[in-house]
């Protein structure tokens, strides 16, 4: 039988057991061709035990980066925790939610192998102002009444920023 080009060569004893010694709860980032995985840090640990901020809390969800006192969060955060009430089950805690976040997925939205079961599919992506401060962008993946919120969402703060804009800066909005 004629040996295929694409069957990949035995690797030796040695590196399959530092593979397998590196997948444990601990392990360094390992790097096979262009993927990596990140170094889990002692500060990943205090994040899935003791979350300090929204953030941390509800880092299940995915990228989840809002600042306290920001406009946008403050606007963002009822979504958040209508998708936190959809997607979390009753019988399942934060913790272990965020440990299948970091060590099952190394906090990327790439590779969601473990807990799209347990969360339902229910996914923050991104948040962005797209043209002006206030033309907020909200990507999720929910089902249509929390994308429908998200969308409402994003026509008040729109609504909003525009009619402070205006009254700000009439000078920009006069018609010739």
């Amino acid at each position: 039988m004629k040996k295929s080009k694409f069957t990949p060569t035995p690797r030796p004893f040695k590196e399959r057991a530092t593979n397998f010694a590196q997948s444990l709860l601990f392990w360094k980032g390992r790097k096979k061709g262009i993927i990596h995985t990140r170094d889990i840090q002692w500060a990943d640990l205090r994040e899935i035990f003791f979350p300090k901020n929204f953030n941390e809390k509800y880092s299940y969800l995915g990228n989840i980066y809002t600042s306290d006192n920001g406009q946008c969060s403050e606007v963002i955060r009822p979504l958040i925790l209508e998708m936190d009430k959809k997607a979390k089950p009753a019988w399942c805690p934060r913790w272990f939610l965020r440990f299948l976040e970091v060590f099952g997925n190394d906090k990327s939205i790439v590779r969601v192998r473990n807990h799209r079961e347990l969360t339902k599919g229910y996914r923050f992506i991104d948040w962005k102002t797209k043209w002006n401060w206030y033309d907020l962008r909200i990507s999720i993946h929910a089902d249509k009444r929390l994308q429908d919120m998200a969308d409402r969402i994003e026509d008040e703060f729109y609504k909003k920023g525009l009619a402070q804009e205006k009254k700000d800066h009439p000078e920009f909005f006069e018609e010739n």
